[in-house]
C-alpha cells in the first residue's frame, strides 16, 4: 500500500530534531519515492546514526499553489525537495539559483535549501541513462533516440542524450507549440541537426526503419487506465527497445503494446531510483546504497 500523501495545508514547522524531504506533484498519490528514500535513509543511519531523524514525504501541491509553497517548505525546515509533474519547469521562476546542466535542460527536479532560498538540479538525465543501461543494456552514445513528450522529464532526457552522444533525436509531442520552445532551448547548447522534432499525430516514417532505435516516454500518458497509448508500436523496428518513465503502474498500455510484439522493454522505477539516490547525495553529501532503495519498493508494494 503506498504510504500516506500530505496536503500543502498540512505542512508545518519541523521539530528541531528532525530533518524533513518531500516530493510535490499533482498528481502525487502513485508515487514510490517515500518508501525507497526511507529505506535508503535507514541504510545511511545505520552507518552514520546522525541521518536517523531524517524523514522523507509526499505532498499532493497543485500549480497554483508552487509559489506560494516553496518559501513555506523553506520556513519550515525543510532541507529538500523533489518536483514531479507539473512542476519541473514552472518552478524556474521561484528558485535563488539553478545549477548549469538544469539550466542547459530548463528543468529542474531536485532542490536543495540554500541560505538564499531554494537551489535547483536536475538529476533526471543521470537517473534515465543509468536506466537504460540497467534494464534495456544500451547506451545512449551513439544510439538514435525517439523521445515522446515535451515536459520537464522530456527536456531533462532530450539534453542527456544530446549531451551523451546520441547521433540522432526525434521528439515527438502532442503540442507543436511546446516542443518548438524546447528545440529552441535545446538549440543553444546542441547541434540542431541533430534534433528532429515532428507533431505526435505525423510520425516520420523514416523512424520505423531504424534498428536498435531507443524509444522513451517521457509523457504522463499511461498514468490512468483511460489514457490512450502515446504511440502505435506496431510499425517499428523489431530491434526497437521500449522504455516508458512510468514506473506506476509498472506495466502501461505502452509497455503491453511492447510485449505483445516481443520488444524489450521496461518501465521507469530505474530511472526513479538511480534519480532518487543522486539528489539523497546532494542533500545528505553522502554515498547512497541504490540497493537499498530497490529494496524499500519490494518490501513496501
Amino acid at each position: 500500500m503506498l504510504k500516506t500523501t500530505l496536503s500543502f495545508d498540512q505542512i508545518k514547522p519541523l521539530p528541531e530534531n528532525r530533518v524533513g524531504l518531500a516530493v510535490l506533484g499533482d498528481p502525487i498519490c502513485h508515487s514510490l519515492s517515500p518508501s525507497l528514500h526511507n529505506s535508503a535513509l535507514a541504510e545511511l543511519s545505520s552507518r552514520k546514526p546522525e541521518f536517523s531523524h531524517w524523514h522523507y514525504s509526499k505532498v499532493q501541491l497543485a500549480s497554483a499553489k508552487l509559489e506560494k509553497a516553496l518559501p513555506q517548505f523553506w520556513q519550515c525546515g525543510y532541507q529538500g525537495l523533489n518536483l514531479t509533474i507539473p512542476h519541473k519547469v514552472e518552478v524556474l521562476p521561484f528558485l535563488s539559483s539553478v545549477d548549469s546542466d538544469a539550466e542547459m535542460m530548463g528543468a529542474v527536479n531536485t532542490l536543495v535549501r540554500k541560505k538564499q532560498g531554494w537551489h535547483g538540479c536536475n538529476t533526471d538525465g543521470y537517473g534515465l541513462e543509468e536506466g537504460l543501461r540497467e534494464d534495456l543494456g544500451v547506451e545512449i552514445k551513439g544510439s538514435e533516440v525517439l523521445l515522446l513528450g515535451a515536459g520537464g522529464a522530456a527536456r531533462a532526457a532530450a539534453a542527456r542524450c544530446l549531451q551523451s552522444g546520441c547521433s540522432r533525436l526525434w521528439m515527438g509531442n502532442r503540442s507543436t507549440e511546446r516542443l518548438t520552445e524546447v528545440v529552441e532551448i535545446l538549440s543553444t547548447s546542441f547541434e540542431s541537426d541533430k534534433i528532429c522534432p515532428f507533431p505526435l499525430k505525423d510520425i516520420p516514417k523514416q523512424i520505423f526503419t531504424v534498428e536498435n532505435l531507443i524509444v522513451i516516454n517521457a509523457t504522463s500518458l499511461g498514468l490512468r487506465e483511460t489514457d490512450p497509448c502515446p504511440v502505435e508500436l506496431i510499425n517499428f523496428h523489431p530491434s526497437s527497445k521500449i522504455y516508458d518513465m512510468i514506473y506506476n503502474p509498472p506495466v502501461t498500455k505502452l509497455l503491453h503494446a511492447a510485449k505483445q510484439l516481443d520488444l524489450t522493454q521496461a518501465n521507469g522505477l530505474s530511472m526513479l531510483v538511480h534519480q532518487a539516490a543522486q539528489a539523497l547525495e546532494l542533500w545528505t553529501q553522502e554515498e547512497i546504497c541504490v540497493a537499498a532503495m530497490y529494496q524499500g519498493v519490494a518490501d513496501n508494494h
